[in-house]
């Protein structure tokens, strides 16, 4: 057991935080929920009901989307693109090991499966990375638009309005704030990772650079 938590310790804690501060999302967004119905002089739901409604679903949801759109641009845009002196940038005069083609393996036997089988399960496996988390970011953009329509057509209810539909309301600006506040903020703390990593440091993380090395130097290495 000690070594299984050496060993998987990063994800362990960080998903572990998530679900603790998910926990505590669904219990603050309950309360805040029943306090905003309060005040339109609607009765209280119970906790199972707000966390399967399109209140909670659109507000998670829309978080999730923009998580999964940041980690799919970083993989895909570093991929193409340098930043001279940052740890987050690939070297600016040399190959790195990611970009060795699989189909030279040096140890093909102990390569995942879709490597032995090659073809089109390769190419598809040499991009599943941005793949996987492009596919996280529509789920999620689809769960938030549904959520948003129950959520907005509850108080289209309120205030006497005819509901929408799903495609209605990815059409409104409501829905569109709700996003692009959340994407132009996850970039922009990407941005900042970017430019910070190359002149500050944090001993210890592969997300840093030596302590000792020079600003101009690109890559952690």
């Amino acid at each position: 057991m000690k070594r299984i938590l050496r060993n998987n310790g990063l994800s362990i804690v960080v998903f572990g935080l998530f679900l603790i501060f998910f926990l505590g999302e669904s219990i603050a967004g309950h309360r805040a929920h029943n306090e905003d119905r309060e005040q339109h002089n609607r009765p209280s739901v119970g906790y199972g009901t707000y966390v399967t409604s399109g209140a909670f679903l659109e507000s998670t949801a829309e978080n999730w989307e923009s998580e999964f759109l940041e980690m799919a641009g970083y993989v895909v845009l570093t991929a193409i693109l340098f930043q001279q002196g940052s740890a987050e940038s690939r070297k600016l005069d040399r190959s790195e090991p990611a970009d060795r083609d699989p189909r030279r393996s040096v140890n093909p036997d102990r390569a995942p499966w879709p490597v032995r089988q090659g073809g089109w399960l390769l190419r598809a496996y040499e991009h599943s990375l941005s793949i996987g988390f492009l596919t996280l970011f529509v789920i999620a953009f689809f769960v938030h638009a549904v959520g948003g329509t129950h959520a907005y057509n509850e108080e289209q209810r309120w205030h006497g309005q005819a509901p929408v539909s799903v495609a209605d309301f990815m059409l409104t600006s409501q829905f569109w704030f709700q996003s692009l506040q959340n994407w132009q903020s996850e970039f922009l703390g990407l941005g900042s990772m970017i430019v910070l990593s190359i002149f500050l440091r944090q001993r210890g993380s592969p997300e840093s650079k030596p302590v000792d090395a020079p600003h101009h130097q690109t890559g952690k290495d």
